[in-house]
């Protein structure tokens, strides 16, 4: 394997081939990047009651998180700590107990030990049920969203978001908060989990040209961007911050592909909306409550507000990944707007959207071409806008104007590489310096 500096060039601007395609570069991101980050599990609105308990995955550890009886959440790792086997085998429900089915040890929803078959007969009552809990994971929720972590020594949550925390609040800080629809929509993808996360945290540049006949077919205002024939960069902008989160935003184009009929029109619903936001938390944040995003939380959490599709890109090994879509809807919502934008994530970005189809098929063969030895020596480039980033006295990190911009794509792999190369917490990037481009 390549030294990290030769992976990462340029700030972040040239990528090696091998990183998408490498099995030890692979096995590295999940020691050093999905063994120690805030990973998306679930939302409060999946599992609200005591019981309630949500499996997935952690890079390729299986997680189970749950509700507890004191109302608060914990998460452990999916696997006996006598044999190893499953100790939950559903993807969800509601619980009292996890039992093994090889040899029926039980454990609480708190994943403690709670009863081993035999123990006074074969046992002799001499084992210690207290040291022999499922192996914990570190659990917190931002705004209703639960996030979870192997690494102690991680920041807290709130500090891992940094910047990105005062993005998203311009819309799941909204009376009521944000849910998500489920349960999830469910695909595999033959393709590298950091290709759909570069995608959604700032390819602007993709959508007039890939989705070109998928925008004429759905009209709307976002018809005039197919063949990259109409582009202001006044349109727009691309934010990252130092934690590798980004995004893009297109101005007013929130409700572009949720026109429904008049009476639960989308963009009614945000005209109401907006003097709230404004009042609450000022008028930059309005504009983003209105503007249409792209964006990925590091490393594999990505959502498009506006589309209001929420997705988690789980790898599956270097070459394929299991894709989980939700819809994001304000809680608020009248039940038939909510319903309108979830039939309209489906047709989009469900597992056979239109444009959804147009990406898996990208993102595939954008990993795919990489089998070649002599492919993979070389180098791929995001080197748009760069050197034009800068700071802004009320948004956090770095803002490079226009949303066809490769700003927060940079800044993806800038953390990559830090993470990859191991580097403590503590030494990590957390400001945004504008001469790190010049």
């Amino acid at each position: 394997m390549k030294p990290i500096n030769e992976l990462i060039q340029q700030d972040g601007a040239i990528q090696d081939r091998s990183i998408y395609w490498d099995e030890d570069i692979y096995q590295k991101e999940m020691e050093h990047i999905f063994a120690r980050c805030w990973l998306f599990l679930t939302h409060d609105s999946v599992i609200p009651e005591t019981g309630d308990y949500q499996v997935t995955t952690m890079g390729e550890d299986n997680v189970i998180v749950a509700r507890q009886k004191d109302g608060g959440l914990k998460a452990f790792v999916n696997s006996c700590t006598h044999r190893g086997n499953y100790v939950c085998f559903s993807e969800g429900g509601n619980a009292r107990s996890f039992v093994c089915p090889y040899h029926g040890w039980a454990f609480g929803i708190d994943g403690e030990l709670d009863d081993v078959p035999l123990e006074e007969q074969a046992y002799f009552n001499d084992i210690d049920k207290q040291s022999l809990g499922l192996q914990q994971v570190r659990v917190e929720s931002y705004k209703g969203f639960i996030f979870g972590t192997f690494d102690l020594d991680a920041p807290s949550l709130v500090d891992y978001l940094g910047g990105m925390a005062w993005y998203i609040d311009s819309f799941m800080d909204v009376p009521g908060g944000m849910e998500l629809i489920g349960p999830p929509m469910k695909s595999i993808l033959n393709c590298n989990w950091k290709n759909p996360s570069e995608n959604f945290i700032g390819d602007g540049y993709h959508v007039g040209w890939a989705h070109a006949s998928a925008l004429e077919i759905a009209g709307g205002a976002l018809e005039s961007m197919k063949g990259l024939n109409d582009y202001s960069p006044d349109s727009g902008l691309q934010v990252t911050v130092p934690e590798g989160h980004g995004f893009g935003v297109i101005w007013d184009a929130a409700a572009a592909l949720h026109p429904g009929p008049p009476g639960i029109a989308y963009q009614k619903w945000l005209d109401q909306r907006s003097p709230i936001v404004r009042e609450k938390l000022g008028k930059t944040r309005e504009k983003f409550y209105n503007g249409h995003w792209d964006a990925t939380i590091f490393p594999n959490c990505s959502f498009l507000y506006g589309t209001n599709t929420f997705k988690v890109w789980q790898p599956r090994g270097p070459r394929q990944i299991e894709v989980f879509t939700w819809t994001l809807v304000e809680k608020e919502m009248p039940e038939e707007l909510q319903q309108m934008i979830h039939a309209d994530n489906m047709l989009t970005f469900g597992t056979a959207g239109i444009l959804e189809s147009d990406d898996g098929e990208n993102f595939e063969n954008c990993t795919h071409a990489n089998r070649g030895f002599a492919t993979r020596q070389g180098r791929v480039y995001l080197g748009m806008a760069r050197g034009r980033e800068r700071t802004d006295a009320e948004m956090p990190g770095l803002v490079s104007d226009g949303w066809v911009n490769e700003t927060s794509t940079r800044g993806m792999y800038r953390r990559w590489a830090e993470l990859m190369q191991g580097t403590p917490w503590a030494k990590l990037s957390v400001t945004a310096k504008t001469d790190a481009y010049k």
